[in-house]
């Protein structure tokens, strides 16, 4: 494709042709065409994920640093959300509170995801009895609700970020699990599967190579739409005690702290942290759907 220009009164300018943006921007462009409201999701959690990175450089105040005479202060040009029960920066604890939020929702998340991928996928090419042992352990733990298994993991392994980790992960596995292994069932039939068996290859190997890549695009959905379920799992457990403690920043901390003593006195103590609560799962969601449609084959071509 040749290169146009495109003459305007006293201005010629140069046009680009379509060839020579890079392939990665053309897909970016047609996604934030097709899908405005998934790229919004994308923006706020590219917003939140550099917060967390800078919380040090753009919050305001040190999350940690109390002031007694600012107890309970409301909205002003000093503080613009207000502080809490200690007189600490409710802005600045929101934005350390990122980190905990990010870092429990993403490590959850991606060791959810993958060990139950890696279940699944192994299940559906293994068959048999192991197929048969794995699929009805993951079923006994379907069965359980997400956040009554998560509050039972934690409640034994007890508090603290990486045994709040393993405990909004564990649950994530076996939903994982069942539906990659049906993407799996198909594949494991695929001519290519039976021309690496006849090669030779280890199980291991075409597990690896040949199986997962293919269930990589429902990986990646799934592992999507499980963030924003991690944060507010993570959420939920500090706001019931079994998550992170004072006086670690967190979102859910700052919820229970407001709910239990100060909603009538100073409502900004709940109303922001949620807020924010809200607007992470709903970016992570609507991103989360947004993939799904570009992703899955059967809805693109639809």
């Amino acid at each position: 494709m040749d290169e146009r220009t495109i003459e305007l009164p006293g201005l010629a300018v140069e046009a680009r042709p379509l060839a020579a943006i890079p392939r990665g921007m053309r897909s970016l462009l047609r996604f934030l065409r097709k899908k405005p409201l998934g790229a919004a999701g994308g923006f706020i959690i590219v917003a939140m994920a550099l917060g967390a990175l800078a919380a040090g450089v753009v919050a305001p105040y040190d999350p940690l640093e109390t002031d007694f005479d600012a107890m309970l202060g409301p909205p002003t040009q000093a503080h613009w959300l207000g502080t809490d029960a200690f007189g600490r920066d409710v802005l600045s604890r929101i934005i350390h509170g990122a980190r905990t939020a990010l870092l429990v929702g993403f490590a959850s998340s991606f060791l959810g995801a993958t060990l139950g991928a890696i279940l699944g996928v192994a299940s559906a090419y293994l068959g048999g009895r192991v197929d048969l042992y794995t699929q009805r352990c993951m079923d006994i733990l379907i069965s359980f609700p997400i956040i009554i298994l998560a509050l039972s993991v934690v409640a034994m392994l007890g508090g603290g970020t990486f045994n709040l980790i393993l405990a909004i992960m564990i649950p994530f596995i076996p939903r994982v699990s069942q539906v990659l292994r049906a993407s799996a069932l198909a594949i494991r039939e695929m001519p290519y599967i039976e021309a690496a068996r006849a090669l030779g290859m280890g199980s291991s190997r075409i597990i690896l190579r040949h199986m997962f890549p293919n269930v990589m695009a429902s990986y990646l959905v799934m592992l999507t739409a499980f963030l924003g379920q991690a944060i507010l799992l993570e959420a939920s457990l500090s706001f019931l005690g079994l998550g992170t403690a004072e006086p670690i920043p967190s979102w859910g901390l700052m919820l229970r702290g407001a709910a239990v003593e100060f909603a009538e006195r100073a409502p900004w103590m709940a109303i922001f942290p949620g807020l924010t609560i809200s607007a992470a799962v709903f970016a992570f969601n609507v991103l989360g759907d947004a993939l799904r449609d570009v992703l899955d084959p059967k809805l693109r071509m639809a």
